[in-house]
């Protein structure tokens, strides 16, 4: 790593980390008398690739949805962009520049691949409704050039040639590319990915890795994801955060995790030397 300053340096294949883009303090959540997450602090920086891993019920989709916006903590404040992020509503979180996919693929199976990336655009859009039914004026300029940065998308993620099918007719890689597309396509600065490799095979993983890591490097696009594939968080992150029964054990490099004793004794399985 060259450092350039201290709130910046350059990765060893050249992708510039920036300053911190969101940041939880000391952030709670509890269920009636469950306790989901405990007193944890975390930052996720511009650019970087952030991970978020452990067994399973330590709390990570709960943190994901803190982080989205969904679920509001008990205690503690999250910061985004500098400031503390006020309860919002999802749309809300959508226009501040906030998207994700979901762990169980949340799309309009009836609707064309096309059409469901479009969803992506909503919260770009600034016709009223019945300027868009009639499909004139300043609709109509607007939906076009919002379906140009759609095909964009399209071509980026190379789905070109299921463009018009409907999504229930694709097979389960397929579709978790349509939802980061759609995810894409809401132009976020912050993409959160709740296990994108979840149920994929090599060769599917190998296609997602892939585009992860393009629209990393393309797009400058910040990414916080959870996953279970060990080898696909160890190689695509830039730093990993821990959790285990709702606490954080562990935060660093892949490789200062992957050698954290309390992290190889809680999660990685790995025998003392």
């Amino acid at each position: 790593m060259n450092v350039m300053s201290p709130d910046s340096y350059v990765t060893a294949d050249g992708r510039t980390i920036g300053g911190t883009l969101m940041e939880m303090k000391n952030i709670t959540l509890r269920f009636g008398g469950v306790v989901a997450i405990k007193d944890i602090s975390f930052d996720i920086r511009e650019g970087e690739i952030r991970a978020i891993i452990g067994p399973n019920g330590a709390g990570k989709s709960s943190m994901l949805n803190v982080i989205s916006g969904f679920y509001v903590p008990s205690d503690g404040d999250v910061w985004f962009d500098g400031a503390i992020r006020p309860k919002m509503r999802p749309y809300q979180v959508a226009r501040q520049g906030i998207a994700r996919t979901f762990q169980n693929i949340a799309l309009f199976e009836g609707m064309s691949v096309l059409d469901n990336i479009m969803t992506g655009r909503l919260t770009k859009m600034k016709s009223n409704m019945l300027s868009q039914a009639i499909w004139w004026g300043k609709a109509q300029k607007e939906e076009t050039e919002h379906r140009e940065k759609v095909e964009n998308i399209i071509d980026f993620l190379e789905i070109q040639t299921i463009r018009k099918t409907p999504v229930g007719n694709l097979p389960y890689g397929l579709k978790k590319r349509v939802e980061l597309a759609r995810a894409l396509a809401a132009e976020p600065r912050l993409l959160l990915l709740d296990e994108p490799m979840a149920g994929m095979n090599v060769e599917e993983k190998e296609d997602m890795s892939r585009f992860i890591l393009d629209v990393n490097d393309e797009f400058g696009t910040t990414i916080a994801l959870i996953e279970h594939d060990m080898g696909v968080v160890m190689d695509l992150s830039d730093r990993v955060v821990v959790m285990d029964y709702g606490r954080k054990i562990g935060d660093g490099t892949p490789d200062e995790v992957r050698n954290d004793q309390k992290v190889i004794d809680a999660y990685l399985g790995v025998s003392h030397d």
